[in-house]
């Protein structure tokens, strides 16, 4: 949450006051404004000319966040991750004149989609959309006045097709809410597509079975609030996260749970012929949780990948996959991708490639890198979308593209959705442990 770590940013206490003062700054690249008098502090989007404050800005101040020194103007950071995202903003003498009078009309919020899109998207050359044709066409149709069903409308058909994972558009229209459809990927979007009530819930009980059962002959563990399974099975390990947080049902942010988990997997790994790390059902969450688990198979500090805002004009920030002090397995990995393996399921695949131990395996990641940002529209609307450039060590830009697997494996086969998973992974553990 980008505004969340600004907002903190300036709301803490400093070393160094003349870093945070009040006054007003504008975020390089994000399209963000922030003004700051005291303890007010005011956030501001600003795309395309126009600018509207967020209306939850008032709830993110209390967001764990630390002002880190830049060459120039002022890097805000999450205070307790020394590989957190830094973004740089700069002082302006007085807030924007567009800020103090924003349109709120349902046109305009179509106008910011689009001039947003445009402005900090950094996916549109990967996935070969010519958004300028394409906004061209959307705005010639949408009227001066035109209903919130005809705006939302034309919002959508900006967005259509980029099967983008970190793209959202919701809104109130009529008393009813309405939600871009977005594609899922090919696997998750087959299951969904099943007439049976709650299709997805269904087929994750049963990839849950598969696990416990086939994969590991029942003699497995499902811990961290069920977001861990591990085993060994024939002298191979097993561990497959399902997300990247969440691992305490109390307290969502902690990874106490998954600390000690990882510490009785690796513990039970020591000596295992290989051992399979399976994000191919990893529905993302937090970089820094991806981090911590690549720690565990790393034997020395590695840089995984850079990454910046598309259009920040600022250097990447080098992220690194470093050795965890904690039980960790350094022999033979095997790592299993699919398209369902996304966001910060996709920066633990990257890190993870880049350990000479590992074995990528599996069918290509839905390639949604960037971290999404959160904007409230002036209308209310809600919107979000990445922002960010991220690139492997090679210079290769991730964002749009994924990861292409070394050995391709086919987890989720069209014909056999619900039991395919457990059947690859069961016969690489036959073919691991001879």
């Amino acid at each position: 949450m980008i505004a969340a770590f600004a907002l903190a940013a300036l709301l803490q206490q400093s070393p160094m006051p003349s870093v945070a003062p009040d006054g007003v700054f504008r975020s390089r690249g994000y399209g963000l404004v922030i003004a700051r008098a005291g303890q007010d502090i005011r956030v501001y989007h600003e795309a395309g000319g126009a600018c509207w404050p967020d209306p939850d800005g008032e709830d993110l101040k209390d967001s764990f966040a630390a002002v880190v020194p830049v060459a120039d103007g002022i890097g805000l950071t999450e205070a307790h991750d020394d590989q957190a995202s830094i973004y740089v903003f700069d002082r302006l003498p007085a807030l924007p004149p567009a800020c103090q009078h924003p349109d709120q009309s349902d046109r305009a919020a179509v106008l910011a989609v689009s001039d947003l899109m445009q402005a900090y998207y950094p996916g549109f050359e990967a996935r070969k959309i010519d958004f300028q044709a394409r906004r061209s066409d959307v705005l010639a149709r949408l009227s001066q006045t035109p209903s919130p069903s005809q705006a939302f409308a034309a919002a959508a058909d900006l967005l259509s097709g980029l099967d983008d994972a970190h793209i959202e558009l919701s809104a109130e229209i009529e008393g009813r809410t309405q939600d871009l459809q977005v594609s899922s990927g090919r696997t998750l979007d087959a299951v969904n597509a099943r007439s049976e009530p709650r299709p997805e819930r269904a087929w994750l009980g049963t990839w849950r079975e598969g696990v416990l059962q086939t994969i590991l002959d029942g003699e497995g563990h499902a811990v961290a609030n069920n977001r861990v399974f591990w085993g060994v099975n024939d002298g191979v390990g097993y561990l497959a996260i399902v997300t990247m947080g969440g691992f305490d049902a109390e307290a969502a942010a902690s990874t106490e749970p998954l600390e000690a988990a990882l510490d009785e997997a690796m513990i039970a790994f020591d000596g295992a012929r290989a051992v399979i790390v399976d994000v191919s059902n990893n529905r993302g969450g937090y970089d820094s949780v991806s981090r911590l688990i690549a720690s565990r198979f790393a034997d020395q500090q590695r840089v995984a990948y850079t990454k910046r805002g598309w259009a920040s004009g600022v250097a990447p920030q080098v992220v690194e996959v470093r050795p965890s002090d904690r039980p960790s397995y350094h022999g033979p990995v095997w790592l299993l991708t699919s398209d369902i393996t996304v966001s910060a399921g996709e920066t633990f695949s990257q890190m993870m490639t880049v350990l000479p131990n590992v074995t990528h395996a599996g069918t290509r990641t839905r390639g949604a890198f960037s971290d999404q940002s959160p904007v409230v529209l002036a209308n209310g609307w809600r919107f979000a979308m990445p922002m960010e450039l991220y690139v492997d060590p090679q210079g290769h830009p991730l964002e749009g593209r994924g990861l292409t697997p070394q050995v391709r494996i086919d987890l989720y086969p069209e014909g056999d959705l619900d039991h395919g998973h457990a059947k690859a992974v069961k016969a690489l553990i036959r073919r691991l442990s001879h």
